[in-house]
């Protein structure tokens, strides 16, 4: 949850929805209203999360708590890279600060840098180790954790703030970068007083630099001291040769050359590398911020997801768009058609006979029943397209009911016979004579009317159906 975190609008959005996750782990909230408004702003379902999850985190002051930790936010930063800075430039007092003006380098060194180099090593392990190892003990997290208990107090949300920001800046693999972007911070901070304070008395007071042993052998510090001056040689810092390392009393050059030496140790070891590593961490911040969302596919947010397609109205998803009257197939041309009569049964009911009584075959009649299924369909059309009849008989159940497909079917086969003809039929495949078969016909045929099917005479009556195709009942 740092500064850069906390200006971007999407992040706060993000910490409010993986906070009210979190709440209701301990019981739902009541959140009739909250589904209902969020439902009515947005048609997007990952959308209506965030907004349910704000209108809860307003009602149980998240949101509000959230907006005091940014405010407090960079104030306790500032007094933390005080306290830092303090303590950075009370260590180079001590270094710079003795009454015999006398500094032993290398005690010096491992001072100022000792324990930027071990909480450096803890944030580099922390890549491995999962939260809670060494990440809790970086300025980041004693800065977040200082921030959310001035902001909350006691008895605030900060808790679940702390644990949500968290948890989505360890899912976007940017935890220990924005830790560290607040601790590099820090340290190069720190290390720029220190420097500071270093370079003053160095420039203004008298120091005699020098090295002491009891046990180690003198050939380990001229070593130590080149090895370690290398680096800041490449950038013009002097180092010390073999003869002013050993020089017990070395002139004003040579301790001038100790002194710049040390200078450019703390530079190149210490506040380089964290200056360094504050611009990789903002880098790393900009490219993986876009992942500072929550994880959609939890069982709670695909919950959620089901619960919001619950509030939306039904909907017709395969509606028919309707047709306008007259457009249909013109069928074949009259010089590609075949002297050929088609009589085809579609969806009959299975106690129906075929064929039915009274139609007779003959050498140029065909005659077919299919169930109306899409393969029978399809290997009908093909045959249709190979034999090119003049004419189409389609028999169906005057009791059924005509949908779409029979609609489509029946544009399919205009296009492949230069006449169609339905015939409703009873169950017992005879012509329909009662009232009732009548009227079923009649629905039929104004069905066919409002379909723009007009060409496709349909009766009741297999003489009428048959009439100038030159087959008998």
């Amino acid at each position: 949850m740092t500064n850069t975190a906390l200006r971007e609008s999407a992040f706060p959005d993000a910490v409010i929805t993986e906070a009210i996750r979190w709440t209701e782990e301990k019981g739902p909230l009541d959140d009739a209203q909250a589904m209902r408004i969020a439902a009515s702003r947005t048609p997007d379902e990952h959308s209506r999360i965030t907004a349910r999850a704000l209108q809860l985190g307003e009602r149980i002051g998240l949101q509000s708590e959230l907006a005091r930790a940014r405010q407090w936010g960079p104030w306790v930063l500032l007094g933390l890279v005080a306290l830092v800075v303090v303590a950075g430039l009370g260590l180079a007092g001590n270094v710079v600060g003795g009454g015999e003006r006398h500094i032993n380098v290398i005690v010096a060194l491992v001072s100022l840098l000792g324990i930027h180099l071990l909480t450096l090593l803890f944030w580099l392990v922390g890549f491995w180790l999962p939260l809670g190892s060494f990440n809790t003990s970086s300025l980041g997290w004693i800065w977040l954790s200082l921030t959310a208990r001035v902001a909350g107090g006691k008895r605030g949300q900060a808790p679940v703030l702390v644990r949500a920001a968290t948890g989505l800046l360890g899912r976007a693999r940017l935890l220990s970068w924005a830790f560290g972007l607040v601790s590099h911070g820090i340290w190069s901070l720190s290390f720029a007083a220190v420097l500071a304070a270093l370079l003053f008395a160095l420039a203004f007071r008298s120091y005699t630099l020098s090295w002491e042993t009891t046990i180690l052998d003198p050939a380990f510090f001229v070593r130590a001291v080149q090895v370690l001056g290398w680096a800041p040689a490449q950038m013009g810092f002097p180092v010390p040769d073999a003869q002013a390392v050993l020089s017990a009393t070395p002139g004003a050059a040579g301790q001038r050359t100790w002194a710049l030496w040390l200078t450019g140790c703390i530079v190149v070891y210490g506040l380089l590398p964290r200056l360094a590593l504050v611009l990789l961490s903002a880098v790393v911040w900009h490219r993986r911020r876009a992942a500072l969302q929550p994880d959609w596919s939890e069982p709670y947010y695909r919950k959620l997801k089901a619960r919001f397609a619950a509030l939306a109205p039904p909907a017709i998803v395969d509606a028919d768009p309707g047709r306008p009257p007259g457009i249909a197939s013109d069928g074949l041309a009259p010089s590609d058609l075949r002297d050929t009569l088609f009589v085809v049964g579609f969806e009959l009911p299975p106690d129906a006979p075929w064929p039915p009584e009274g139609l007779h075959a003959d050498a140029t009649t065909e005659m077919q029943r299919i169930d109306g299924s899409a393969l029978a369909r399809r290997a009908l059309l093909d045959r249709l397209a190979e034999a090119r009849p003049r004419a189409v008989l389609l028999v169906c159940h005057a009791a059924s009911s005509p949908d779409r497909g029979t609609e489509r079917f029946l544009r399919d086969l205009l296009a492949h016979c230069g006449e169609c003809r339905l015939w409703l039929a009873t169950s017992a495949g005879t012509s329909a004579n009662s009232a009732a078969d009548a009227a079923a016909s009649q629905r039929w045929i104004d069905w066919l009317q409002g379909t723009g099917l007009p060409r496709v005479a349909a009766t009741h009556q297999l003489e009428d159906a048959l009439q100038g195709l030159g087959a008998t009942p």
